[in-house]
């Protein structure tokens, strides 16, 4: 593979990223051609040595996505590291995604869930009063106000629950690119050049 075949796969793999982070990731790759001519290596060898540039590519995504989580840890950030890490590998999303959207359909579920019982708490709350209610006017007021609570409280429990499983996703995307890492990024062998 030349390295404008190389260089153009890196770059179709790499759409969807900010244009910053994408010139200085091809910027740096443009660098291993320029490293490799300079010491006598053809482009095919260079090529070679980097691997299959849509793999690449999909590692990189993610290490960007996982950043943007890590910095900022909002819906936006969490819905692209883990379309990020799904993105990795074809056998991972054999078996995470079945897992995945069980576990993210159960999760939205119960946030609709939560937010009906808010909003009829508040109906309650508000019309309550209004119906004779047994138990006499102040029955329906607290009745409102303890549904509203418990689905404040049922909507941080499940925020708290989607930052672990989105932390657990981020964890194993980590995990992943680590055990695939040494074999993009070989260890430079320092017996050649003399150095120990």
């Amino acid at each position: 593979m030349t390295r404008v075949e190389f260089m153009g796969r890196l770059r179709r793999g790499l759409a969807g990223l900010p244009p910053a982070a994408q010139e200085e990731i091809l910027a740096d790759y443009d660098t291993h051609f320029a490293d490799g001519a300079a010491e006598g290596r053809s482009e095919a060898e260079v090529a070679a040595a980097l691997g299959d540039p849509g793999r690449l590519a999909r590692e990189l995504r993610l290490e960007a996505g996982l950043k943007r989580w890590e910095e900022a840890r909002n819906p936006s950030s969490a819905a692209g590291a883990v379309m990020a890490l799904v993105g990795l590998g074809a056998i991972d999303i054999l078996i995470l995604l079945p897992l995945l959207t069980g576990v993210v359909s159960a999760i939205a579920g119960l946030y609709v869930a939560v937010i009906a019982v808010f909003i009829s708490g508040g109906g309650i709350l508000v019309a309550g009063p209004f119906f004779d209610p047994p138990g006499g006017p102040l029955f329906p007021v607290l009745l409102g106000l303890g549904l509203m609570g418990a689905s404040v409280t049922g909507a941080a429990l499940l925020t708290i629950i989607t930052i672990w499983l989105v932390n657990g996703l981020v964890w194993f995307g980590r995990l992943h690119y680590r055990l695939i890492k040494p074999a993009i990024q070989p260890e430079p062998d320092y017996s050649e050049r003399g150095l120990s």
